[in-house]
């Protein structure tokens, strides 16, 4: 099946009465496979994930949209390991292996 036909191929423009038959196939497979990739996004997003991003109808711009939102969740997820590598300290009384155990598991 070539589900990502929606994603590799622009949407075609729409039906209207001077459509050749060749158009009119290509317009209902894109459709098909359009509606088909969101609905298996959808379902493979947790349900957390799934609320804050906005509802599309067609597929590269919901990609578009969970692109932009991670994009956001990275910037936020470096300034908070930035923050706990600064005020990480190493204290004589636990060793410099539990130190550097404590390091990678933040990295993590």
């Amino acid at each position: 099946m070539d589900i990502e036909y929606a994603i590799r191929k622009d949407k075609p423009h729409k039906i209207i009465h001077t459509s050749t038959p060749d158009e009119i196939l290509l317009y209902e497979r894109w459709k098909k496979f359009n509606r088909l990739s969101v609905m298996y996004i959808k379902t493979k997003i947790s349900a957390g994930i799934r609320g804050s991003i906005e509802q599309h109808e067609n597929v590269r711009e919901l990609l578009k949209a969970i692109d932009e939102q991670f994009v956001t969740s990275d910037k936020a997820l470096a300034s908070t390991l930035i923050m706990k590598f600064t005020s990480l300290k190493l204290t004589g009384i636990r060793g410099v292996h539990e130190h550097i155990m404590e390091m990678r598991d933040i990295m993590a």
